[in-house]
Formats: C-alpha cells, structure tokens, sequence
C-alpha cells in the first residue's frame, strides 16, 4: 500500500511548493494536489516547472482534487465545470496526474433518489468521455453529510455501476463512510477496481448526521472502525494507496512540517496493520 499526502491536511498555512518538497523529504510516495493550491502555484510557476519537480522527485502525483458540486447545475456553472476538467486534463497530461475526485452538488431541493442517480449517471458519463480523451480517470466521492446529494457509499456505488465506463470510479472516505453510516456489506460486495482513491482520517464520536470536516482526527485516534474498513479492503483486493486527508482547523495551525510527518507515521501505523506498506 503506498502512502499519499492530501494537502486538505495543510490547508491553512502551506501551499503547493512547500508540500511536495516536505512531503517529498518526509518519504510519502504520492501528492493529491488541490486544485486551489495548484492555481495558486501556477501564478509564479509554470506547468513545465512542476513536471520538473516530479522528474527528480520519488514522490509522484496521484489524483487532482476536487471539481466540486458538479449535478443540478445551469449552464453557466456546468460550463466552468467543464473548463476546469479541460484546464486539469491538460496539467495532468504534462505531469502525469491521471486521476480527477469530482463531487456532488449539496442543498439540491426536493431531487427523489431515482432523479439524483439519472442526473448523477448523466453528468459522470459525459464528464468522463471528455476525460477518456485524456487517458483520465473520475473519482465520485460521496461526502457524509445529510445535505449531500449522495452521502453513502452504496448511493455512489450503484451510480459508478450504472454509469458503466472503465474510467469512472468512486473515492471511498473513512470519515464520509461513517460519518452517514454507510453500510459495510456494501463495501464487502465492491469490486475494487471501482475505488479509485482511498482517503484515510478518523473522526469524533459524534451521531449519524452531525459529524462535520473540522471534527476529523489522525488515523486511529477516533471513533471510526478503520479495522473493519481495512480488513474489508483487504479481502475484497484492494491495495493501492491510503491518502490520509484531514480538514481540522487544529491540525492547520501546527508547523507544517511536523503536520506532515506526523500524517505519514499515523497512517503507517495504521494501515501497516494490514498492508505492507511501500
């Protein structure tokens, strides 16, 4: 299992230069790179200068992160959509980042379940035959928020299956898988091809429905069942990578550094329990 740096972790006080050359220092095999971080790079950097970090560098790009609120959307949104995929598709073809996490839309109205899947079906399909031309993958991440269209991992499950393209998956999000209490059979039932990303946190042990990003916690110092997860993981084949991605406002005001080594060390240990790691 190779180990990923989602930069969700250093939000506040870090960027993207300062990330890849920590993460790269600590020995984390892969970067998620966020695609605020990124713009923010490109104005005094190019493209060609982060293909250049990574020709010299272990660490390797994984997946960029995120096109959020992609469903139900008017033209005009839809449209930056699309440009912001285009724009993403490009700098992943210079520095070999073939993997894209895209999101649903939040506070959507009255949508039934049935219209939320056929809207989700329909923008995943053609989302991913404009990356296809790309040699790019989609993750869909369901997030465990009540207010989410899709919340659990059996809604995105069954979307993914339906959408029915080889290059759309889904992202499987320890703290989003609790914190809606999605069911474990449905992962057990998964074919692990279909998880394209696996985020690793743990979280408070708050209800169903109240958990939210700033109540994350390091792997294994919360109330998730991370060994059911992993186990599961396992049996079903699953073993590419574990990208720990926290959101606490807490964790950001640490020195970035030690934010950074203490993700990797935290994670390892974690998931060394039932992968190798590396």
């Amino acid at each position: 299992m190779k180990i990923c740096f989602n930069q969700a972790t250093t939000m506040k006080k870090s960027n993207l230069e300062m990330d890849l050359i920590l993460s790269e220092k600590i020995g984390y095999d892969l970067i998620e790179i966020r695609l605020d971080k990124l713009r923010d790079y490109l104005r005094t950097h190019t493209v060609g200068d982060l293909a250049d970090f990574f020709k010299t560098s272990r660490l390797r790009p994984f997946a960029f992160n995120a096109l959020e609120g992609i469903i139900f959307r008017d033209g005009t949104a839809y449209g930056q959509i699309k440009e912001d995929l285009k724009f993403l598709c490009e700098v992943g073809d210079q520095i070999n980042c073939k993997k894209i996490v895209v999101v649903p839309s939040f506070d959507i109205g009255d949508y039934t379940k049935t219209e939320i899947k056929d809207e989700s079906v329909r923008v995943l399909r053609d989302l991913g035959a404009f990356a296809e031309k790309y040699n790019t993958k989609l993750a869909y991440e369901f997030v465990g928020y009540p207010n989410c269209a899709v919340n659990t991992f059996g809604q995105a499950y069954e979307i993914v299956k339906a959408v029915d393209r080889d290059n759309v998956g889904l992202v499987l999000d320890c703290f989003h898988f609790h914190a809606m209490g999605s069911r474990l059979q449905d992962l057990k039932a998964a074919d692990p091809d279909r998880i394209f990303i696996f985020h690793i946190d743990d979280a408070e042990d708050l209800p169903i429905g109240a958990l939210r990003d700033d109540k994350r916690l390091w792997p294994g110092e919360g109330a998730i069942d991370l060994d059911a997860i992993l186990s599961t993981l396992r049996d079903i084949g699953y073993h590419e990578m574990a990208s720990v991605e926290l959101f606490r406002p807490e964790y950001w005001e640490w020195d970035i550094e030690e934010a950074i080594r203490v993700g990797k060390e935290k994670t390892e240990e974690v998931v060394g329990e039932y992968f190798p790691i590396g």
